[in-house]
């Protein structure tokens, strides 16, 4: 038993089953105040969503929240963002840019205004016309000079970041921030925007039972001992793989 950094998703891969989580959380707390483990929530929400999740759910506190897709973290709900790592996303980033080019594309629908972040814009993006506008999207962004990442995950959801800003990157900051090796990490998802998650090092990756296909394909293409698909869903596929991995006993 040692100190490790557990790095997850929320949205059906942390979230889903209320009992599972509360077992989760048990082991979670106790574990980070006999050994310093680490809990960092990393998610495609914005601040704002994430605040209403935590009170529904009853979220342990994270010792860091990275919202909006990987693009931003904090460390204290209050706090500004880490300046270190929002300098690293205006690298090739122009917001009015991205917001220009996307509006040529009629089949593109802006999700709310909470979900419109300094450093990501998002859409709606229905699944039977998804391939050929993200084709035709991605090479304009590129004509125009933007260094940006689309990821398309859950059949209708477009979030357009800096090539930077993904999740993989986020939990990779605060790994070497906090100077936790790969090994000693874990991280968990569900879905398509959780594959920068998996792709980073050789930190050990839980996919929970009830991952949707985009996922399921990516770790089908991309097979390694390291990740574990879990059977049980949700908190419960968190548990198995922590149990499975050796950082619960």
């Amino acid at each position: 038993m040692a100190k490790f950094l557990f790095v997850t998703d929320l949205d059906n891969t942390l979230v889903g089953d209320d009992q599972a989580l509360e077992k989760l959380n048990k082991k979670l707390n106790q574990h980070r105040q006999e050994y310093d483990t680490k809990i960092v929530y990393i998610t495609g929400r914005s601040l704002t969503l994430y605040q209403q999740l935590a009170q529904e759910k009853n979220l342990l506190i994270p010792d860091a929240l990275v919202t909006a897709v990987g693009t931003e973290i904090y460390y204290h709900i209050g706090d500004d963002p880490d300046p270190n790592w929002s300098a690293q996303m205006t690298i090739g980033w122009d917001r009015e840019l991205v917001i220009n080019t996307a509006s040529h594309f009629a089949d593109l629908t802006p999700q709310s205004d909470t979900e419109q972040r300094p450093f990501k814009v998002s859409y709606f993006l229905s699944e039977v016309v998804a391939a050929d506008v993200l084709f035709e999207l991605e090479n304009l962004l590129q004509k125009r000079g933007l260094n940006v990442k689309l990821i398309y995950s859950g059949s209708k959801d477009l979030d357009i970041i800096p090539r930077r800003g993904n999740k993989g990157a986020a939990m990779q900051f605060l790994r070497q921030h906090w100077g936790i090796e790969a090994s000693q990490t874990v991280v968990c998802g569900d879905s398509g925007n959780d594959i920068a998650l998996f792709s980073v090092d050789r930190e050990r990756g839980i996919i929970v039972g009830n991952a949707l296909p985009e996922l399921l394909r990516w770790c089908e293409i991309n097979p390694a001992d390291y990740r574990y698909l879990a059977k049980s869903h949700y908190a419960a596929g968190i548990l198995e793989g922590l149990y499975y991995f050796g950082f619960f006993k």
